[in-house]
């Protein structure tokens, strides 16, 4: 089954995500081995997109809730642990006479 957004295929988790937010993941968590000026470049790069996009984090938040919401479930697979059925002991405060 294929996936399009926008007449865009999306393959992967990560073009979902660019295609949702229209720049790509890496701009903003970097490339493994990326040189010094590589890393100043793209974040660069990032602070221009921000300054010409303010509202760019309310719009990755937004999507990141929707998404929680979809797979709240495998996200927060929490299974409740069995109480142990032990006796349980009673406390006795109080002043000796």
């Amino acid at each position: 089954m294929r996936a399009y957004i926008g007449g865009h295929q999306a393959v992967s988790v990560n073009d979902f995500i660019e295609l949702a937010l229209g720049i790509p993941p890496e701009l903003w968590l970097g490339v493994e081995g990326e040189s010094k000026e590589e890393r100043a470049a793209r974040l660069d790069a990032a602070r221009d997109i921000l300054a010409d996009n303010p509202e760019l984090p309310d719009d990755v938040a937004r999507v990141a809730a929707e998404v929680i919401g979809v797979h709240a479930p495998e996200l927060f697979n929490v299974v409740p642990m069995p109480r142990p059925a032990g006796r349980r002991r009673s406390s006795r405060k109080g002043a000796a006479a």
